[in-house]
């Protein structure tokens, strides 16, 4: 009885969802209802924190730099159904698992060095 139940609260769909980590930057494809209608709408920024591990409740939060220099946060569940898709634009070599400490730096100093993977 209670391996059916833990089985079933186990995420399904998380195996179609790319390998995320702090420092990668993403674009997610969100589904977003209007009243009647229904959209997709992306964002893409910065993966600064991971929270949750591998559970049903485990969130990312996605930092973007929008008009003016104004930081948009957005966190989202990493198991849901109103997220269409994520695409992995790049990983970035990190060495926090936090990365807060983007919130104050601006421009060019808030570059993250990418990772190099070789080519066998």
């Amino acid at each position: 009885m209670t391996n059916a139940l833990m089985a079933s609260l186990q995420p399904q769909n998380g195996e179609d969802f790319p390998e995320i980590s702090p420092g990668d930057t993403v674009r997610v494809h969100q589904r977003i209802t209007e009243g009647r209608n229904e959209r997709i709408q992306v964002f893409q920024g910065v993966v600064i924190a991971m929270r949750g591990g591998k559970t049903t409740g485990a969130t990312y939060t996605v930092r973007r730099t929008a008009a003016h220099g104004v930081g948009v946060e957005r966190t989202f569940p990493l198991y849901s159904k109103s997220v269409e898709k994520i695409e992995v634009l790049r990983k970035a070599k990190v060495r926090r698992a936090q990365l807060y400490y983007l919130r104050n730096l601006q421009g060019k100093a808030a570059r993250l060095r990418e990772k190099r993977f070789l080519k066998a």
